[in-house]
């Protein structure tokens, strides 16, 4: 009986060298989730991992044009003249971000994690036009002089007057 134990041991341990390994195994092949984004109006928020993010690697000027020029399928409705806020994950405030409109930049970038805009119309109708249904927005992550961009959240915002 006693020579029934340590092949019980044995089968123990290599069982349990198994599970390890086939556990870093598991993690080696997750991607690192990236750093995220919030847009809230009223009590919705809708929150997005990165379009477009090289883990804090520069990602270039036209790769960002690109990326932000992308449709979002994370859509939130605001009503005009309602409070936009906007929140980022702690990297992405200490490296700067500004807020793109249909692919272009709007704001100087800000070094906060929260940024409200109040009584912002985003659907202001232009000379001759209606005013439009969706516009989209994106959070990009960059330096102070614009010269270098690391990250890319897009979300489209609803027109609830529309």
């Amino acid at each position: 009986m006693s020579s029934q134990r340590p092949l019980a041991r044995r089968r123990r341990a290599v069982a349990a060298a198994g599970a390890v390994s086939a556990g870093l195994l598991v993690l080696a092949a997750c991607d690192k989730p990236t750093p995220m984004a919030t847009v809230t109006v009223g009590k919705n928020s809708i929150s997005t991992e990165a379009e477009c993010y090289e883990d804090g690697d520069a990602i270039g000027k036209a790769e960002t044009a690109k990326c932000a020029a992308k449709k979002a399928s994370d859509t939130i409705s605001v009503s005009q003249g309602e409070t936009l806020r906007i929140g980022v994950d702690p990297e992405i405030a200490d490296e700067g971000w500004a807020l793109w409109l249909n692919g272009q930049q709007v704001t100087s970038p800000f070094k906060k994690t929260y940024y409200a805009f109040e009584g912002v119309d985003l659907f202001a109708a232009q000379q001759g036009q209606a005013a439009p249904k969706t516009v989209y927005i994106s959070v990009v992550q960059q330096n102070k002089t614009g010269t270098q961009f690391k990250g890319v959240w897009n979300f489209k915002l609803e027109n609830a007057d529309a």
